[in-house]
C-alpha cells in the first residue's frame, strides 16, 4: 500500500486547473464540487479525498489515482502516491504549473477582450503571449 504526500500548489482555479492538465496529456480528468475518495492500485478506497482527480487506470500500470484537493484559501494540494512521485515529481509540477499560467492568461485574454496576436515559446520552455485589446 502507497503513502501519499500532499504537495502544496500556487493552483487555485478548478477549471483551469482540469484544462491545464488535459492539455498535460490526461484526457479524462473528473471534476466534482465536493472531494471524492481516491483509490490505490489494487483498487482499494483510500482516506484521500479530492476535487480533481486522475483516476489510476488513467496515470499508468499499477499506479494510484492523483488528486487535488482545495486547502482553504492556498489553493490546491496534489496528492500523489510515493509510487507515482517518481513520475509525477517537482519537474512534473513545475511544468503542470506552467501549463496553469498559460492557460489561466488565455482565458484572462478571452474574458476582457484581447485577441492574441503572436504566441512564441523559447529554448527555456517560457512562453510570450502578444495580445492587443479588440475595439468595440
Amino acid at each position: 500500500m502507497s503513502h501519499y504526500t500532499r504537495v502544496r500548489t500556487s493552483l487555485h482555479d478548478q477549471e483551469t486547473l482540469v484544462r491545464a492538465l488535459r492539455k498535460l496529456g490526461f484526457d479524462q480528468v473528473e471534476s466534482h464540487p465536493e472531494p471524492q475518495s481516491l483509490y490505490g492500485y489494487q483498487g482499494d478506497r483510500r482516506s484521500q479525498r479530492a476535487e480533481v482527480i486522475i483516476r489510476r487506470q488513467c496515470v499508468g500500470a499499477a499506479s494510484n489515482d492523483i488528486g487535488f484537493a482545495r486547502a482553504g484559501d492556498d489553493g490546491f494540494q496534489a496528492i500523489i502516491s510515493d509510487y507515482d512521485r517518481r513520475r509525477f515529481n517537482e519537474a512534473w509540477l513545475r511544468r503542470l504549473t506552467q501549463t496553469y499560467g498559460h492557460e489561466s492568461a488565455l482565458s484572462f485574454a478571452e474574458e476582457h477582450g484581447y485577441e492574441i496576436l503572436t504566441e512564441e515559446t523559447d529554448k527555456a520552455g517560457n512562453v510570450r503571449l502578444t495580445l492587443r485589446r479588440g475595439t468595440f
